[in-house]
């Protein structure tokens, strides 16, 4: 019965992390943002962040959990709205949209800056 309650603790402290780390209120608070997607965001986030697994799967490779725990924990709202500006603009079918959500969260950290800056150059370009 303890095991559970620590279990559940974490479970939420986890979840006030997430929702601190993200700024939550500021995102949920705008027009712009759709609150069911963020919603389902931070859900998915603090599924993986406590899984108990000892490896996790991302993007067809398979990390140790907290690797990914440790990226996912990293996460901020800029890194949130990059993450849904990109489901807006995807055109392609998604046959797995969890695991495409915890792809792009996970590469978020590390592909939004060259994204911008792609995007960048393209308008300039044009």
């Amino acid at each position: 019965m303890q095991k559970r309650t620590e279990a559940k603790e974490s479970f939420e402290r986890y979840r006030d992390l997430i929702l601190e780390n993200i700024d939550y209120d500021v995102l949920a608070s705008d027009p712009h943002v759709d609150r069911e997607q963020l919603d389902e965001i931070v859900e998915l986030v603090q599924e993986t962040v406590c899984s108990t697994r000892s490896r996790i799967r991302v993007a067809g490779n398979d990390y140790p959990t907290e690797v990914v725990r440790s990226k996912l924990l990293k996460l901020n709202s800029e890194h949130i709205r990059f993450v849904m500006d990109c489901l807006k603009q995807n055109t392609t079918r998604i046959r797995n949209i969890r695991q495409y959500l915890l792809t792009a969260l996970f590469n978020a950290p590390s592909t939004m800056s060259s994204y911008y800056a792609a995007l960048v150059a393209h308008d300039l370009a044009a």
